[in-house]
């Protein structure tokens, strides 16, 4: 989908436990149920948007510089799309949240999955029966 205003949600999604389940519900699916692709999603989410935070805390000046200027372009690369829906701008500062936040809605769908619970939906698992 790209970025529009004319493509509208029929559901309303208001808190962030039904967002985590909207998340939930296919993310282990779209891994096609792969214990390695779902760790290599955990860790490049964990490289790629939450350890530049992380550095830019450190006292080591040259860690802590390379993790404000990684942290400053993924912020600036985002900003157009928070723009495009008349959000504050502060907003794209927080995308590291958000992948963490996906992150953990991607591992409890896989958890979900090896429990027999896999892609629920109305209260039903859609998800194929677990078969390790």
């Amino acid at each position: 989908m790209g970025l529009t205003r004319k493509s509208v949600s029929l559901r309303a999604y208001t808190t962030f436990g039904e967002i985590r389940d909207l998340i939930a519900r296919t993310a282990f699916t779209q891994l096609h149920y792969s214990v390695v692709l779902l760790l290599g999603t955990i860790v490049g989410m964990f490289l790629t948007y939450v350890a530049p935070v992380v550095l830019t805390f450190s006292s080591h000046p040259m860690a802590w510089r390379i993790g404000l200027a990684a942290w400053a372009l993924m912020t600036l690369t985002y900003l157009p799309s928070v723009r495009f829906y008349r959000l504050s701008p502060w907003w794209s500062a927080l995308l590291p949240v958000a992948a963490a936040f996906y992150s953990y809605a991607t591992f409890l769908s896989a958890f979900r999955y090896w429990r027999g619970h896999g892609g629920q939906w109305k209260g039903r698992a859609q998800a194929p029966p677990n078969t390790l």
